[in-house]
């Protein structure tokens, strides 16, 4: 990859709003497979929603810049305000857990700076859930779903 430059808005957009309470734009500035190690992505959250529900990385590590707007940072310390100029770190493991709520009048806008590895998983405590990324890989499980190592084999 060569050097990169782009303006926001002329960022394609993508449009998720798959469940109640979840809804984002997203325009990826690097894209998985552009660079080796970082993900980097602006996202656009209506008020009333979060783009994901409250969940931790095993190896991946994430930064938000908020840029525009204001919400609620539910992390393991618990719940705080948020708003423009604020950067937000969230490290690998149970202890970077987080969710991003808007709670305010007009859209919360962030830039989401991730340094990523080849596969990572997330852990999402609330519905005991665990997602599997990279590699080809984009899943979802419940926890509790356990099948025997040789089974199958």
């Amino acid at each position: 990859m060569t050097v990169k430059i782009a303006r926001i808005e002329d960022l394609p957009a993508q449009h998720e709003d798959r469940h109640q309470g979840f809804e984002f734009i997203r325009r990826q500035f690097v894209r998985r497979g552009e660079a080796e190690s970082t993900l980097v992505g602006i996202y656009e959250i209506p008020p009333g929603k979060a783009a994901y529900p409250y969940h931790y990385h095993l190896k991946d590590e994430e930064t938000f810049f908020i840029l525009r707007g204001e919400g609620t940072l539910r992390t393991p310390q618990g719940e705080r305000s948020v708003r423009a100029g604020d950067l937000l770190f969230f490290p690998a493991g149970s202890e970077g857990a987080h969710q991003l709520l808007n709670t305010g009048s007009e859209d919360l806008v962030y830039i989401d700076f991730d340094v990523i590895h080849d596969l990572d998983a997330a852990l999402y405590p609330d519905s005991g859930k665990i997602g599997l990324w990279g590699k080809g890989v984009n899943r979802v499980y419940p926890m509790d779903a356990n099948v025997d190592y040789y089974s199958g084999e």
